[in-house]
């Protein structure tokens, strides 16, 4: 079947091909990074975003260098506990990283495990709100591996594992209240979301299901080890054996494989095997599979035509044929006919965050703050670690009320004219500077878009035009080539990817 599928896949890679696969795969493509992989087939390159551990990591050694996109401090930059910090330290590495494919399954994590940084401010203090979505172990005196850090470094692995991981993760524990299930008083909201949201969806589990999972994972709490002296005093996941359920616990559905639904009574001690025996379950369940492959349609594939179900089948059986990895269910998806179909080319709405990375990698950054996108990326209905709710972003069109869609347009008018320098010393760098024609090709190969209505290069072109000979004089082209891509950058025509 891999050999099916490859032949199906395009055999010679071209710069609309690559970044086609560069905006689903990453946020678009700097000029370095689209020269790196135009030199590859295809396959190539897909075996090159997927493989990143080949790829150090000291991207965000970078910040603060000269020839970065710049960050703004406010007295020391702390993202580990300053949220804003933490949120422009994303930013930079979404812009920066040569680890796209990471950085991307971050992002796709970060909404399907939907974690907001207000309550758990709210409960913990702002400073330590931040600092369990957000801090890495190797800045922080308790180690404290925030919940994004948790999710890049699992980005492609084990979904077993990393349902583990958000169970036991202190961010979704204050978020989901399972710091307060206790034996007399069982919580049930991670219980329901671990299955309706996580893994099986709507359809495959019932309320007595959310009741026994509720059960399941009394004593799944919060500890509070370390010391405030040394700054290592932290909130950390802590199994309490005195406030878990021991009686047994019958589901609808198969927990072990010899089709056994009823996890077993056990002792207080021994109590925490039954979280684990549920979540190996859950990520066991035939319906997981099939309920990532529909997420990962719509995330890489196209949000314009229901998921295929010969993709659907295909990726459920990747992910159960390999364990619940998800590094194969990936590559898998990248190489999918169903991925490189002209259909599905421009047939996602990009999202604020693509949106605006993508802009900062395409129209240029020297000079430019993602300081300044976060209030932009707030009105246009995105703040990074503040998800609406449980079930994340509402994604596809409802990115485009009025106010967003404006939001999106005033965003690219703040960049190009940040970047109006460096747009036209481009253009003169590249010799199209003589006439407007020219500079118009320029920019169009450079700033790509959905396909534009026949009549729309014509009205860009006059634009050039418009106030009076063509001089090629620096303010001309600086004024010009700031206004252009503009008007390309906040174009309808933009907002896919």
């Amino acid at each position: 079947m891999a050999d099916e599928v490859a032949t199906q896949m395009p055999h010679g890679a071209t710069d609309r091909q690559i970044e086609h696969l560069l905006r689903r795969a990453g946020f678009g493509a700097r000029p370095d990074e689209l020269a790196y992989y135009a030199q590859m087939s295809i396959s190539q390159a897909v075996d090159t975003l997927v493989n990143y551990t080949d790829v150090v990591d000291d991207v965000d050694s970078l910040i603060g260098q000269a020839g970065y996109v710049g960050t703004t401090t406010r007295g020391v930059f702390s993202p580990q506990s300053n949220i804003s910090d933490s949120r422009q330290r994303w930013l930079f590495r979404m812009v920066h990283t040569d680890r796209p494919l990471q950085e991307k399954m971050t992002l796709f994590w970060h909404n399907h495990f939907a974690t907001g940084y207000s309550k758990i401010a709210g409960s913990l203090g702002a400073s330590e709100g931040a600092r369990y979505l957000a801090a890495k172990p190797s800045e922080d005196p308790g180690q404290v591996r925030g919940q994004i850090e948790m999710l890049r470094a699992s980005a492609l692995g084990n979904f077993r594992d990393i349902l583990l991981s958000i169970a036991k993760d202190t961010a979704m524990l204050v978020w989901l209240d399972g710091r307060t299930n206790t034996k007399l008083k069982p919580q049930e909201n991670f219980a329901r979301e671990v299955m309706e949201l996580f893994t099986i969806g709507v359809g495959h589990y019932t309320e007595p299901d959310v009741y026994a999972g509720a059960r399941v994972f009394t004593g799944w709490n919060l500890g509070r080890p370390g010391t405030a002296l040394d700054g290592s005093l932290r909130y950390q996941f802590a199994y309490d054996a005195g406030q878990h359920e021991t009686t047994a616990k019958t589901f609808s559905f198969a927990i072990y494989p010899d089709g056994n639904r009823t996890i077993p009574s056990r002792s207080a001690a021994d109590g925490m095997q039954d979280g684990i025996d549920l979540i190996t379950a859950l990520a066991a369940h035939p319906n997981t599979g099939r309920y990532l492959a529909g997420k990962l349609w719509r995330f890489f594939v196209s949000e314009f035509r229901d998921p295929d179900p010969a993709f659907v089948d295909r990726i459920a059986s990747v992910y159960q044929q390999n364990q619940y990895e998800m590094r194969p269910v990936i590559h898998e998806v990248l190489r999918s006919p169903q991925f490189w179909d002209p259909s599905s080319s421009w047939a996602r709405y990009a999202w604020p965050v693509e949106f605006v990375v993508r802009a900062l990698k395409e129209v240029g950054w020297n000079g430019f703050s993602v300081d300044s996108a976060l209030a932009p990326l707030t009105n246009m209905g995105q703040t990074l670690f503040e998800p609406p709710n449980v079930a994340g972003w509402e994604t596809g069109q409802s990115w485009f009320a009025t106010g967003a869609m404006l939001a999106r347009m005033n965003f690219a008018s703040t960049l190009t004219a940040n970047q109006k320098f460096n747009l036209a010393r481009a253009v003169k760098n590249a010799g199209v500077s003589s006439n407007p024609d020219s500079m118009l090709s320029y920019f169009l190969d450079r700033i790509a878009t959905a396909p534009l209505d026949s009549g729309v290069p014509a009205e860009l072109a006059s634009y050039l035009r418009a106030t009076g000979p063509w001089s090629g004089a620096d303010a001309q082209l600086q004024n010009k080539s700031a206004g252009l891509v503009h008007l390309l950058a906040g174009s309808p025509e933009y907002q896919f990817c």
